[in-house]
């Protein structure tokens, strides 16, 4: 009896956690259908117009393509360099790897906007500016290398290294190794890791608000604007479009290599 009363507590308070997750999600996807010219809850009546202005929204949609463009980048260059020092701080960087791996996950223990300020500072010191895509996408990059090394890392400290050495004793190279045992084994922290790359890149606000210059101009600094002179169903039904992309990006990996795949690493 004392255990189904717990059992039962613990259920009650697990739904509990994932209504207060999930609430605020549900809400804006609600109020995205609104029919009525303000944004509220609970809607009026149902309408897809918001999205139809959304699409014919130059603005937005520019940014939006914009967000895209940097977050895919971010991701592919935050895998590489997060996956390249997983690999160096784990397996060759001997009594050096403490102060390494605190100096990689540094950006997460700092406010965003006080990196954004740190790194116009320097951007405007060494006389680059904040112009183009290349400030965003260096912001975008150091505070996203830390998810893609902390998830490799991980996979590789409880890597099975006798995988690799019987296949360098069959005759591979260490580049054949890398490539055909090493890679697929790792994959799932790869993936991973370049996920929380892409979503951290897209939804990234407080360095993207120093950051962005004029035609530069990224999704949610542009609702952030829009919200300033405008209190219309638009905005959720951007945010709506942001929460589908999420989505549909998760659901993409788990149909692709599985979400287990993602949490444990890959097959044992």
């Amino acid at each position: 009896m004392i255990e189904r009363r717990r059992a039962l507590v613990f259920g009650v308070v697990v739904v509990l956690i994932y209504m207060f997750l999930l609430a605020p999600i549900v809400i804006v996807v609600l109020a995205a259908f609104n029919s009525g010219e303000y944004l509220r809850f609970p809607p009026e009546g149902f309408s897809l117009r918001w999205f139809g202005k959304f699409s014919q929204s130059g603005p937005f949609v520019r940014a939006f393509l914009f967000s895209s463009k940097l977050a895919v980048t971010t991701m592919a260059l935050s895998t590489l360099l997060g996956g390249t020092a997983a690999f160096y701080v784990v397996r060759h960087s001997g009594r050096f790897r403490d102060p390494l791996r605190i100096l990689l996950v540094s950006p997460l223990q700092l406010p965003t906007i006080l990196t954004g300020i740190a790194l116009l500072i320097f951007f405007y010191g060494v006389g680059i500016g904040t112009r183009g895509m290349g400030a965003l996408l260096v912001g975008h990059t150091l505070v996203s290398v830390p998810y893609v090394f902390l998830t490799v890392s991980t996979v590789l400290v409880g890597f099975d290294r006798s995988l690799e050495e019987a296949a360098r004793s069959l005759g591979a190279s260490p580049a054949m190794t890398l490539r055909r045992v090493t890679l697929p084994l790792i994959k799932g922290g790869l993936v991973s890791g370049a996920l929380f790359a892409l979503i951290t890149s897209f939804d990234q606000f407080p360095i993207s608000l120093l950051l962005s210059s004029v035609g530069n101009t990224t999704l949610p600094i542009l609702l952030f604007d829009y919200l300033r002179f405008s209190f219309d169903p638009m905005a959720a039904a951007v945010s709506t479009v942001s929460i589908l992309l999420s989505s549909v990006v998760v659901f993409i990996v788990h149909r692709s290599i599985g979400l287990e795949s993602m949490m444990w690493g890959g097959p044992r």
